[in-house]
C-alpha cells in the first residue's frame, strides 16, 4: 500500500511540474462540449464544432490563459538557465581489520583528505 500511494504521489506531482494537469481539464471540457452538443446536432458535427478555435468555453479560455502564463513564466528560450547535475559520491570503505591486542575492530580505509586509499593488491610473483 505504501509504495502505490508514493508512485501516485510522485506521479501526480510530475503531472503538476510538466503542466499535464492544464491537458487533464481541457480533455474534461471537450468531452463536456461534445455531450453538450450532440444532443442538438449529430455527433460528427459537435465534434468539428468542439475543435473549431470560434467556439471555446469558459473551461477552453481558462486553460488557455493559464498555459500562457505558465510558458511567460519561463526563461525566454523555454529552457533552465543551468544544468541539473546529478553527483554521486560513493560511501566511505570500511574493513575489519585485526588490532594489536588480536580482536576484530572497524577501520576506515579513506584518509583525512578525502582520497580513497588504493585497494590492497598481492605483490607479482618471482618466478626464479
Amino acid at each position: 500500500m505504501r509504495r502505490k500511494l508514493s508512485l501516485l504521489t510522485m506521479l501526480t506531482a510530475w503531472l503538476l511540474a510538466t503542466g499535464s494537469h492544464w491537458d487533464l481539464v481541457q480533455t474534461f471540457a471537450w468531452g463536456r462540449m461534445i455531450a453538450t452538443y450532440s444532443q442538438s446536432m449529430s455527433l460528427s458535427q459537435a465534434v468539428k464544432l468542439t475543435f473549431t478555435s470560434d467556439n471555446l468555453c469558459g473551461i477552453c479560455e481558462s486553460v488557455s490563459e493559464a498555459k500562457q502564463q505558465q510558458d511567460a513564466a519561463l526563461p525566454s528560450e523555454g529552457k533552465a538557465l543551468g544544468k541539473i547535475q546529478l553527483v554521486y559520491q560513493p560511501a566511505p570503505t570500511f574493513h575489519l581489520a585485526p588490532s594489536a591486542a588480536g580482536t576484530w575492530r572497524l577501520r576506515d580505509l579513506v584518509p583525512a583528505d578525502g582520497e580513497p586509499s588504493p585497494p590492497p593488491v598481492r605483490p607479482p610473483w618471482v618466478l626464479v
